[in-house]
């Protein structure tokens, strides 16, 4: 009898070693390999092979000769969903939606089959991680089922076969892979062979019938999208579903997507009754602002292609003793700690022996540099106990020399800041004559010069 064989998996980047080590070779992680035993090397045919007469798709042709028309996208009914894929799900196109545990995957993985199964028809759900009288329970709290949804509890991969075979769906989600399992592989379920062996047989069986398969994935304690860094590989579209449990805001980003943008963004909020798409996300991040408050400010940012008003805040307090605190929630802690050291620089305001804390609220996370000048207001504000008028807002990047940059697509936020009743938007001087309307933009050179605007015209707090 041959001696079984193994070698070493990262679950972190996927890369092999045929020894234990400390240390993965390929991405520097400790304590990451695990051991996968080498079987026969496995078959490349789908669980179910394609009916006959279906077209091949190893047949060489010219390019300009391909139909795009022949797969066109189908519309999922959740409106934010389509806007971050670019329209729809494309027939034969494998989606993952990964994010960490109760934020809600399941709920949209849900609510995305019955809208199908109502528009499209033909969804088949199947879920590893519950019975099917739990998903009977959820689907009854979020409103009406569709009497054709078909739904199967199982994790053999090769179990979804027969109802795969039978039912021809257009449409299959899993929930989630990492609870199925191939015998295939030799090895545990959720393991870095079983993901990946499981996750090419069903992108080859929804390829070969033009099914649309969506799966689901958790985030790792590590942040990792469903383990390793492979899984994303295999699939088209890679959806990180982000929010803190805490809030009821969601949103929903595309880090992979062949068929379309990777920069729009879709805004649920979470109820009794599922996921709500949100049209209208400006108002309902500034529903609960209070006005006249020192260390508030407005920002416009670009979520893709849709601007969105945030608050900013700032608390500055005067620090007890030793080095002074820095704490920031929805913003890059380098990015405050920079702000600091220009605004000590470049303007009269003493904060680096201060303790300082910024927020954004909502549990919405801002990367572009444009938030830059309002972080700025609103650490000024905070400091010199000024709060800014209630229709000012700020846009702008902060260079290291305290000069105020431009930036992307300032014409749409300062639609989006007049609309909500902002009538006058700190911008780089250079654009200030395409202000919103009341008084406009007003264009500031450097952060020095937007503190002394900030100390001309808001008052003291408690004065009018």
């Amino acid at each position: 009898m041959a001696r079984a064989r193994s070698i070493y998996v990262c679950t972190e980047c996927g890369s092999q070693s045929p020894q234990m080590l400390g240390r993965c070779p390929g991405c520097g992680s400790w304590e990451t390999l695990i051991e996968e035993p080498i079987g026969a090397p496995p078959e490349e045919a789908p669980l179910v092979a394609p009916a006959s007469g279906a077209p091949s798709s190893n047949v060489a042709m010219a390019l300009a000769d391909v139909d795009t028309g022949s797969a066109p996208r189908v519309a999922t009914g959740v409106g934010e969903l389509d806007r971050v894929l670019g329209g729809g799900l494309i027939p034969g196109s494998v989606v993952l939606i990964g994010g960490e545990p109760g934020i809600g995957k399941s709920t949209l993985s849900l609510q995305l089959a019955a809208q199908l199964e109502r528009d499209a028809g033909h969804v088949l759900y199947v879920t590893g991680e519950e019975s099917l009288e739990q998903v009977r329970l959820r689907a009854e709290r979020l409103g009406e089922i569709p009497r054709s949804l078909l739904a199967l509890s199982e994790t053999r991969v090769e179990a979804l076969a027969k109802p795969w075979q039978e039912h021809r769906p257009s449409v299959v989600v899993i929930d989630s892979i990492q609870t199925l399992r191939t015998e295939r592989v030799e090895s545990a379920a959720g393991s870095v062979a079983q993901v990946r062996e499981c996750a090419a047989l069903l992108s080859a069986t929804a390829k070969s019938h033009g099914t649309a398969l969506i799966l689901v994935g958790h985030v790792t304690k590590e942040g990792t999208l469903a383990g390793p860094r492979v899984l994303e590989h295999l699939v088209d579209v890679v959806l990180n579903f982000e929010g803190d449990r805490g809030t009821p805001f969601r949103l929903l980003r595309a880090s992979k997507n062949r068929f379309g943008s990777t920069q729009e963004v879709g805004i649920f909020t979470m109820g009794e009754k599922g996921l709500q798409a949100v049209e209208n996300p400006s108002e309902l991040f500034l529903a609960e602002r209070h006005t006249g408050a020192p260390g508030s400010c407005i920002v416009p940012v670009m979520e893709g292609t849709r601007p969105v008003l945030l608050e900013v805040q700032a608390l500055v307090a005067p620090a007890g003793y030793g080095t002074a605190r820095r704490t920031s929630i929805g913003i890059d802690d380098a990015r405050v700690a920079l702000l600091l050291a220009v605004l000590d620089r470049h303007s009269e305001i003493d904060l680096l022996s201060c303790d300082v804390y910024v927020n954004v609220v909502g549990g919405v996370r801002v990367a572009e540099p444009a938030a830059d000048l309002a972080v700025a207001l609103a650490l000024a504000s905070s400091r010199l106990d000024r709060p800014l008028p209630q229709d000012v807002a700020a846009c702008g990047e902060v260079g290291l020399g305290g000069e105020v940059r431009r930036v992307g697509r300032l014409d749409q936020r300062l639609r989006e800041a007049g609309r909500l009743g902002f009538g006058r938007v700190l911008v780089p001087e250079g654009v200030a004559a395409a202000g919103p309307s009341g008084d406009g933009a007003i264009g500031v050179r450097n952060v020095g010069e937007a503190v002394r605007w900030l100390f001309e015209n808001a008052a003291p707090r408690g004065r009018e």
